[in-house]
């Protein structure tokens, strides 16, 4: 085992795939002479060539398109958002030919879109953005949200090995942040949520970068007498709704915590299938904390004021402990 942050750990996942499949290949804007933005791909090209680790024009639509394309023809191209913002502009490539290509034709397609999102680097409005909720009604689009390098690591090997379409959100703030020791080549299943911290009063469910707040506020709430689970989603498509379901039954209580908006966010769909399937268990309402309703502001205090933290959930933990 060695010690790898999270953005080495997508790297070394990437690379591991490359040199045993000869159909994997890297695209995107700057991967190759310049190893990307974030710098997760330096020495591919070195490694790969230029047949396989591709320098592409700024147009995500024609990117995602390509992809497409060589995805048909049994390839198995990973592309790289310089930043998962611009991911809007292949929407169109994504949703209705990449996800409905199994439906429409009953072919797979084995691609990996993956790209920085989230904030707390001060990107501002166009390099902060998180966009799981614009792809959470797209039937045949997965999608994955890791919080650790290992999990890193092992969704990036499961995504590159699936048949169908992977879109692979990467915490920018987490890139170089998390450091763990790492068991190359250990694949971590799409779909399945893992339980980080067993409890009995209360259940935390996050994933990405607030799982790491919601184990501080299981650590603030500990020290009140509260025992919190925390489940770290890790796949938003397919959501591993039995994991929750299973603590929810045992805690009776719940918060929901994403980055991404409150408004249509991930947790709003939580929210509704655990009332359809939990309702007898629950001991107090679903509280939801998750991002304000407007734009990532670029001015560190406003982003800060505009994302959810450790305090919020803890606040809304003793709310739904209170009743």
């Amino acid at each position: 085992m060695t010690t790898t942050t999270y953005i080495d750990a997508i790297g070394k996942a990437i690379s591991l795939e490359m040199r045993s499949d000869p159909n994997v290949l890297l695209m995107g804007e700057d991967v190759g002479h310049y190893a990307g933005a974030f710098k997760m791909s330096k020495g591919f090209l070195e490694e790969f060539g230029p047949q396989r680790v591709i320098d592409t024009p700024i147009s995500e639509s024609a990117i995602v398109g390509h992809a497409i394309g060589m995805a048909y023809m049994g390839l198995r191209p990973i592309v790289e958002m310089q930043f998962i913002d611009f991911i809007a502009c292949s929407y169109d490539m994504i949703v209705n030919f990449a996800a409905r290509s199994r439906y429409r034709h009953g072919l797979g397609i084995p691609m990996v879109i993956r790209g920085p999102s989230g904030g707390g680097v001060s990107g501002g409005p166009f390099h902060s953005q998180n966009v799981e909720s614009y792809f959470l009604n797209t039937p045949g689009l997965r999608i994955v949200a890791p919080a650790t390098a290992q999990d890193a690591h092992g969704l990036m090997l499961s995504s590159i090995r699936d048949e169908d379409p992977v879109l692979f959100l990467e915490h920018k703030f987490l890139y170089r942040r998390i450091k763990e020791n790492l068991v190359e080549g250990q694949s971590t299943p799409i779909g399945q949520a893992l339980v980080r911290r067993p409890g009995s009063d209360i259940t935390l469910v996050s994933y990405g970068a607030k799982l790491f707040d919601c184990l501080e506020a299981a650590d603030v709430l500990a020290e009140e007498g509260q025992s919190c689970e925390v489940i770290d989603l890790r796949s938003l498509a397919p959501l591993d709704m039995q994991t929750i379901f299973t603590s929810v039954k045992k805690t009776n209580r719940i918060v929901l915590v994403h980055e991404a908006c409150l408004t249509g966010g991930p947790g709003g769909e939580l929210a509704a299938r655990i009332s359809e399937d939990c309702f007898d268990w629950l001991d107090a309402p679903i509280l939801r904390v998750a991002a304000l309703d407007t734009s990532v502001p670029y001015a560190p205090p406003l982003e800060s004021y505009f994302l959810p933290n450790t305090d919020d959930i803890v606040h809304a933990a003793r709310r739904s402990l209170a009743y």
